[in-house]
């Protein structure tokens, strides 16, 4: 994995590019400046409204530094720096660690800096109030503060409290406990932990691009998170747009809401605009704003046939094909140019749509066309991968996309993001979910050369995901070993837990056997192990056998006096768990997508190997439902599948929760589901060069004019071994 530069800089929307820009560049300059840097973040609310904050350092080793901007005239900046501080300090104070008795820890300094003032401005400067005007000025301002050892923990904190993630990520009700080794003190460790975005992630919520940006991300790298705050960042900073925030999942719109409510009540002090920003279904229906959806305003707004699911079903196929098919007969029967609903869209779970709806979301737009889609392409439910981003919105005119995420953006914001850290699965859990998904211990059936299911289209991913590669080489037909990185997958995840407690695979002689286990096993989770029930969630891979199968279970667990729901059958449809009451949740597969929880429990994880050739979709299911894990995963099953599966898994602790296997050929791939990833044009032209120098070569040796003997001994053998020689 890249490392990232010690002054990692984070560019949010801001109305002062020129000012910003010089910032950044001049704060590249500056020696051992080590840290973040964001640009028109945060936005802190107070009695008297929002106040966004131009620039703010904070850094290891110079503490923190908000900046004043100047664009145009000067003004009183000595107000502007005393009001930007104070806000920033009462932020900061609200948080203990950052106090000692009335002393604020970290040191907090005030600059304002206008690269175009000119000398006569810059006479106003002082000691207790700098006005910079130059790139030198600046770097004698810096080498002149004194330097602070580095705290991790106070730097932590400082980034903490001006994120205020903590809040965001705490437990829907509160969490008590007695016992310091139980459950329940674990995942409270964990859930208070986890309490800063890291430097990808906050590049993902903050920084704005005008037109298409894409953020991708595995399981439990925060895709839903970063999301919602993005929303609710957009929104605090242009309050007039109209935002829609749209998903796959009825139950994601509580917690989405949910999201952005707190973050822009904890920014900002104030509660979002509803009118401005809505948490909308992807379909909708008539009956108020309640039940509306993107596909419903489109064509209502439009003059458009809408169709509802059963109407789509008929005319197009069930499945994925009646929501693809209303929405492109919409998308055809457009005449002229589309009403412009929305000055932004943001789609989750991206995978699970097809590329007709992210067209007609493009469509809604103004002419900014600020659509932002998340996904996760190995919890596509539906066996298919997201397209790349030519194929989805079309061209111009012929050969000219309409939208190229490898464009740069007019302030140098990222238009592809891809988040590789997992905040929610620990190692062992992540690495056997990707081994069943992917098959990678599977044996080949008969016929076949290769027991794997699916596989990314371009071996690099694996590295983009979090993975390193410890032996062998990622090529075509070419042994490797890959495992995750400390990095991809904190430590802290796994630490509280033996690997043998974190996941577990068991086998029961028949369905009631297993049953009665996952009952006993629930009991002791809420009166033994502190935890909660809304800590628990069952998850049946199959949603159509869903309500038939968790009865007897949900049955007995009364007996026990446990409560329990069924999501969508006894709750609304978007509501996942219960907030008035303590109920364990029950769900199927396509509901429990965007939701966590503390301890997971796969029930008939043996209908995820059946002989179908829908393998890679089971699998898929399988591998989401493992991934809503937060700390502990049980999967359960009976029957020979499960017997396949189980013995899949048990290679994985043999191997030490690593993925050892041989890369397909180009021939093997075509047999399997592909996962799609976008080459850059920064690769593309990288491979293409590679290819060239490698031609260059050959005709060197051909003609004459270098021999095998020029080149070092180590660098023919290597050569030798990736031809297979």
């Amino acid at each position: 994995m890249p490392m990232e530069p010690k002054l990692s800089v984070i560019r949010g929307a801001t109305q002062k590019p020129a000012a910003s820009k010089k910032l950044v560049d001049v704060l590249a300059k500056v020696n051992d400046l080590e840290g973040e840097l964001y640009v028109g973040y945060p936005i802190l609310g107070s009695s008297e409204g929002k106040h966004p904050i131009d620039a703010l350092l904070i850094s290891r080793n110079h503490g923190i530094v908000v900046f004043d901007l100047v664009e145009g005239a000067l003004g009183d900046f000595r107000d502007r720096q005393d009001d930007a501080a104070n806000r920033l300090e009462a932020r900061l104070r609200s948080h203990s660690g950052l106090v000692e008795r009335r002393k604020l820890v970290p040191s907090l300094r005030a600059v304002s800096f206008g690269p175009a003032l000119g000398v006569g401005d810059a006479s106003n400067t002082s000691d207790e109030y700098p006005l910079l005007i130059s790139d030198q000025q600046i770097l004698d301002y810096f080498a002149s503060l004194e330097k602070t050892d580095s705290d991790e923990r106070i730097y932590g904190q400082t980034l903490s409290a001006l994120q205020n993630i903590s809040t965001i990520r705490s437990s829907r009700s509160k969490r008590t406990v007695t016992k310091t080794d139980s459950k329940g003190a674990k995942l409270k460790v964990l859930e208070d932990t986890i309490a800063t975005l890291d430097h990808t992630q906050s590049r993902a919520v903050i920084e704005t691009v005008r037109g298409v940006q894409r953020i991708r991300g595995l399981a439990g790298s925060g895709k839903t998170i970063v999301l919602a705050l993005k929303a609710a960042y957009l929104h605090a900073q242009y309050p007039n747009w109209h935002i829609a925030v749209t998903f796959n999942t009825r139950s994601l719109k509580g917690q989405l809401k949910r999201l952005i409510n707190t973050f822009c009540i904890s920014q900002t002090g104030e509660e979002p605009d509803w009118d401005h920003i809505r948490v909308l279904n992807a379909w909708g229906a008539s009956g108020g704003a309640q039940r509306e959806g993107l596909y419903y305003q489109f064509c209502r707004d439009n003059g458009l046939p809408y169709y509802d699911f059963m109407s789509a079903k008929n005319q197009f196929g069930g499945n994925d094909k009646a929501f693809d098919g209303a929405v492109s007969e919409a998308l055809a029967a457009l005449q002229g140019d589309p009403k412009k609903l929305y000055d932004a869209i943001l789609v989750d779970e991206a995978q699970d749509f097809p590329p007709s709806f992210l067209r007609m979301c493009y469509e809604m737009l103004n002419h900014d066309k600020n659509l932002v889609y998340a996904y996760d392409e190995l919890q596509n439910l539906a066996g298919q991968s997201v397209l790349p981003p030519e194929q989805i919105f079309g061209e111009k005119r012929p050969g000219e996309p309409r939208v190229k995420l490898t464009e740069e953006s007019e302030n140098g914001a990222r238009r592809d993001i891809i988040l590789n850290v997992c905040y929610r699965n620990s190692r062992p859990v992540l690495t056997a979910a990707h081994a069943l998904g992917f098959g990678i211990y599977r044996e080949a059936t008969e016929g076949k050369t290769t027991g794997l299911v699916q596989m990314f289209d371009v071996p690099q991913l694996w590295t983009d995901i979090g993975y390193e590669v410890t032996d062998g080489n990622l090529a075509a037909n070419q042994k490797v070993t890959l495992r995750r990185t400390s990095e991809s997958s904190p430590r802290f995840l796994e630490d509280h837990s033996a690997a043998e407690e974190l996941i577990q695979f068991i086998k029961f002689a028949s369905r009631e056997e297993m049953n009665a286990h996952l009952v006993q096993a629930i009991k002791q989770n809420v009166t033994e192990d502190e935890l909660r029930h809304d800590d628990i969630v069952v998850i049946n891979p199959d949603p159509t056998s869903t309500r038939k199968l968790s009865g007897p279970i949900r049955a007995a667990l009364q007996a026990e006096g446990i409560d329990s729901h069924l999501t969508g059958v006894d709750t609304d449809p978007d509501v996942f768990f219960l907030q008035d009451k303590d109920s364990v949740t029950f769900t199927g597969i396509f509901r429990a997508k965007g939701n966590e929880a503390g301890m997971v429990y796969v029930i008939n994880a043996q209908d995820c190997d059946a002989a179908t050739l829908n393998l890679a979709k089971l699998r898929n299911q399988l591998f989401t439902a493992i991934t809503r894990s937060k700390a502990w995963v049980r999967v359960l099953g009976f029957g020979p599948g499960m017997d396949r599966i189980e013995s899949e898994f048990r290679r994985v602790v043999d191997e030490e929760y690593r993925l050892k296997f041989r890369y397909p050929t180009d021939e093997e791939r075509k047999q399997l589901a592909i996962v799609h990833r976008d080459v850059s044009d920064a690769e593309r032209k990288g491979i293409e060069a590679k290819k060239g120098g490698l031609a260059e070569i050959v005709r060197g040796l051909e003609s004459g004019e270098v021999h095998l003997e020029d080149f070092p001994p180590d660098t023919i053998e290597k050569l030798k071994g990736l031809l297979g020689n």
